[in-house]
């Protein structure tokens, strides 16, 4: 417990070491404090009771559109954007959302800016600038963020469901916003959207409905002070909280069954009832106990026989769109193409399930179960960075009393089976909303959604149909779970003889490498182990990568059963292919992994293709390559720069051309061919001692690659990959044209990459620091005042150690061509900011890098996560923060200046770009006009990606040499 000044008892966690205090100011904001001494990072986060379901009539999106104003200046800080280019250039980053019943802010900081960064955060709530200018502008850029949702299948269905209730409700809005909501329609009705947004934020943004965090490594008396001081001018209007009385869905909007068109191939099946909310009872967690039930994988559940029958790839349960007067509990069904046509059967199993959830009645065992699985969860949970923190808590204070602000509704505890039992009876044919969406419904619909334009047709469906869908339904061994023997019980701490602050190669064969390091940091019965298969005939065709998928796909398919249990008890597992082969991730309680690894192991030793399974997962698969299409442009332009920089990859077409012919028995013959010859790559890390480590490592051994007839062989020196990134020519602009792969999307996307060099820790920090100084400035010209596109952002790129810049943007306001233009008209201005930088300016941006590179990792994850990409890159610099930090203390800003000249300024001897343009529909007829422009001297242009890249030398791999470790 952690004791506020009023006397409040705070559950927190037993590991956690924070200290909380809850304040009210004089205004009426209630904040928390939360005193950190080793973090740093500092945070805070705003959570505001207005959201967009206090949208005005006929202003759909305002809430959302207020949000993104309060952004851009304040009168004490009246620079435009410069709250943002504060907040980046101390090491931090800031973000808002808007929600149904409230808005959140938040932001983190390096430690010693917060008190200026908390000042400017604090401006947004006392006296926000909206100039009509920036107003105008932004209304442009909340059109651009609904212009890329617009094809997004999980937008559309959302807004769907929302369409077909009583609109007279807010759950029935449109609650982002575009260019006809927030301009043509206001200014037919002679508003003044600029007005309407002042008097929105005067009505309603009350110090009395908002709630406030703070996580600071000062001392709580410091941090109250520092609040007192920033927040209290804050208006306080004590306007009331805003209620929602009465159920979104009626009668009319119950017993329907909705058939939809979506974007992506597949099938999906939805079924919803409305509930009562699991925040009105979230000690007993009805929902949670159900959702476990529901929606386990187990042996004997609703998903086991579905997979079995080959009718469903995916199930899940949540509960949704939840608030205090309303909730949806949902059930949602990957469907196969044998499952679309067996729905009514798959209606009647789900039902049938929860008759037996009925005639079980509720269970203490399993509620007792759960509980523990919780507490132990909670008790034990990594620590997060504080600025998901802050933003968790604050989400939190209206919803819960002040001594469950931290903990939420996630330990249930309280046995309670007439809630539980009240929920459950809910579930029913008669209160019941089913979403049914696949391609196959085109053509065959008579509506249309307004918002995104999603066709859909609706009929109703009584209680007694679905009964006779029951009837009908095959006759399965449905059954509640047993017990989870995965349930970790002992979760004492190894205390490691020695202090092994970086990892260690602690074994070499001609079989694997062993990197280990146990946790000295964390203090969590938690352990972490990556094994990274080498396997160089998994990547040599574009059938060997589709045999290698299918294979991963297969093998996690198999283990559900089994090791599904493991994952409700807090132990994750992941099989997923790479470039090279395949890897298999585990991580979590540290007592029982090692059951779940063996098995997993077993089930790759022992691996056969079940017909009936690869069937499902080849459909799943092919489908999967069919929906890259439907990627956002700018992921496709990602994507095609991914292509033509790394070597050895292939097209997602090709795989997609190859699938058809792959049989089972292609997969049966090529596995131990893939394995055949195979080098083991293991990072093993956390509470787990070296001892356990070379076990683990010598017992995977045995399994593959001992015995009679041994599965694997080690690689031949010849064999061991590589990763060769394409090194582009010196003082050369290259670009490559293609069309965006959906004509419907409008969006057009830039990717406009610089690359620099390979890894070097002098040169490293150079393109770090000016990644940082330029990030906002670039963000301020393209996206807010040229409003390019709402995707707009700067960002570092490294392709196995060789590193550069690249400018991201998608546009509908411009094609790629001339957002490249634009990007290149930037850097030419910024190269004049960058020349006039004062040196103080230039120090305190060299102070904020070195402040982010001291950040402390805040869990084993994160830890693990850096450590493996060095190993993965083969650039093994696992000091590399300290040694950067160093350098970048070297660094004077004439170096910078001069790299800026040498690399990144237009028309440098030494610059390297390379242009992907992907042109949406809205500017397909530039796309040819933009191919047959001439060819300027130091341009060239990419007809053919691998007749460019077999053309183009390498830059050396630093992975590779025997045994993939340098001595």
């Amino acid at each position: 417990m952690a004791v506020g000044r009023e006397g409040v008892e705070i559950v927190k966690p037993r590991s956690d070491k924070r200290e909380y205090r809850r304040i009210v100011l004089q205004n009426s904001l209630e904040v928390l404090l939360i005193s950190d001494p080793d973090t740093d990072k500092c945070a805070a986060s705003m959570d505001v009771g207005v959201g967009s379901f206090c949208d005005p009539e006929g202003l759909d999106g305002l809430a959302h559109f207020l949000e993104h104003m309060l952004f851009y200046a304040s009168e004490k800080y009246p620079v435009e954007d410069s709250y943002s280019k504060f907040i980046t250039e101390h090491g931090g980053r800031t973000n808002a959302f808007t929600a149904p019943k409230h808005t959140n802010y938040y932001f983190d900081v390096n430690v010693d800016s917060f008190g200026e960064a908390l000042d400017r955060f604090a401006q947004f709530f006392i006296k926000p600038l909206m100039s009509p200018d920036a107003t105008m502008r932004e209304i442009k850029a909340v059109h651009s963020e609904n212009q890329k949702n617009l094809l997004l299948d999980t937008w559309r269905m959302n807004q769907l469901q929302k369409h077909i209730s009583e609109e007279s409700h807010p759950y029935h809005k449109f609650s982002t916003g575009n260019w006809d909501t927030l301009e043509i329609q206001p200014r037919a009705k002679g508003l003044d959207i600029r007005n309407e947004l002042i008097q929105f934020y005067k009505e309603n943004y009350s110090a009395n409905l908002m709630h406030l965090v703070i996580y600071s490594k000062e001392n709580l008396d410091e941090i109250h002070c520092l609040v007192e001081d920033r927040f209290q001018e804050i208006q306080n209007t004590d306007k009331s909280s805003r209620h929602f009385p009465g159920q979104p869905c009626s009668s009319e909007h119950l017993q329907i069954l909705v058939k939809t068109v979506p974007i992506k191939q597949g099938h999906k099946l939805r079924v919803v009832w409305p509930v009562t909310p699991e925040i009105q009872h979230y000690k007993e967690g009805p929902c949670r106990y159900l959702g476990h039930l529901i929606g386990h994988k187990g042996e004997g559940s609703l998903f086991y026989v579905l997979k079995t029958l080959g009718w469903a790839s995916s199930l899940c349960t949540d509960e949704r769109e939840s608030c205090w007067e309303f909730a949806f509990f949902m059930v949602e069904i990957g469907l196969t193409d044998a499952g679309h046509e067996h729905v009514q059967d798959i209606i009647g199993l789900l039902f049938k399930y929860i008759i037996l959830l009925q005639q079980s009645g509720v269970c203490k065992w399993i509620f007792d179960e759960l509980s523990a699985l919780c507490a132990t969860e909670f008790h034990y949970q990594d620590k997060s960075p504080p600025i998901h923190y802050v933003v968790r808590v604050a989400s939190n204070m209206e919803i819960y009393p002040p001594e469950d602000w931290i903990v939420g509704s996630s330990l249930p505890c309280e046995f309670n089976p007439g809630t539980i039992q009240m929920v459950l009876d809910k579930l029913s044919p008669d209160n019941v909303r089913i979403f049914w969406e696949s391609k196959s419904f085109e053509g065959s619909t008579d509506m249309v959604e307004p918002w995104y334009g999603t066709a859909y047709s609706m009929n109703r469906i009584s209680a007694s149909t679905i009964q006779e869908w029951m009837s009908s339904s095959p006759d399965e061994n449905l059954h509640l779970p047993g017990p989870n023997v995965f349930i970790p019980t002992d979760l004492s701490l190894k205390i490691s003889e020695e202090k092994i602050n970086l990892p260690v190669l602690l074994r070499k064969s001609s079989y694997s490498t062993l990197w280990f390091k146990p946790d000295t940091v964390f203090s969590t019965p938690k352990a972490y182990i990556k094994i990274d298969f080498s396997c160089p005939r998994a990547s040599n065709s574009s059938e060997a990568v589709v045999l290698t998928d299918l294979f991963t796909r297969l093998l996690m398919d198999y283990l559900n059963e089994f090791a599904y249990y493991a994952r409700v008890a807090g132990l994750y597992y992941g099989v997923h292919h790479t470039n090279t082969g395949f890897q298999v991730t585990m991580v979590g309680y540290n007592h029982k992994l090692r059951i779940l690894l063996e098995k997993v192991i077993e089930k790759i030793a022992t691996f056969e293709v079940r017909p009936e399974r690869f069937a499902v997962i080849k459909e799943v698969v092919t489908k999967d390559y069919q929906n890259m299409k439907f990627r956002q442009p700018y992921q496709q332009a990602m994507y095609h720069c991914s292509l033509i920089l790394q070597d050895n990859t292939q097209p997602w077409t090709e795989h997609l051309e190859v699938l058809p012919s792959i049989k089972g028995e292609d997969l049966t013959n090529f596995l131990p061919l893939m394995l055949s010859r195979t080098f083991l790559e293991f990072y093993i890390a956390g509470n787990i001692d070296h001892g356990e480590a070379e076990s683990i490592v010598q017992h995977i051994e045995n399994t593959l690659f001992c015995g009679p007839q041994p599965i694997c062989q080690p690689l031949y020196p010849s064999q061991h990959v590589t990763n060769r990134v394409v090194k582009l020519g010196t003082g050369l602009s290259h670009y490559y044209c293609t069309e965006g792969l959906n004509p419907s999307d409008e969006n057009s996307a830039l990717v406009h990459y610089i690359q620099v060099h390979r890894d070097d820790i002098v040169m490293n920090v150079k393109l770090q620091l000016f990644a940082l100084i330029a990030k906002q400035p670039a963000f301020h010209q393209l996206r807010s005042v040229e409003q390019l596109g709402y995707i707009t952002m700067l960002m570092q790129r490294n392709d196995y150690g060789i590193r550069g810049l690249q400018f991201i943007i998608q546009s509908t306001v411009k094609g790629p061509g001339d957002i490249d233009l634009r990007v290149e008209e930037f850097l030419k201005v910024f190269e004049s900011e960058l020349s006039q930088m004062t040196n103080e300016d230039f120090k305190s941006n060299v102070n904020a890098l070195i402040n982010m590179k001291l950040e402390k990792h805040k869990n084993l994850r994160e830890e693990c996560a850096f450590y493996w990409k060095e190993i993965s890159d083969g650039t093994l610099k696992f000091d590399r923060r300290e040694t950067e930090v160093e350098a970048l203390r070297q660094l004077t800003q004439q170096e910078l200046l001069d790299f800026f000249n040498e690399y990144v300024k237009v028309g440098a001897a030494r610059k390297k770009t390379l242009s992907v343009r992907v042109y949406g529909s809205l500017h397909a007829s530039e796309y040819m006009t933009d191919k047959n422009q001439p060819v300027q001297p130091s341009s060239i242009q990419i007809e053919d990606i691998f007749s460019f890249r077999i053309s183009q030398p390498l830059y050396g791999s630093f992975k590779g040499a025997y045994g993939q470790v340098k001595s």
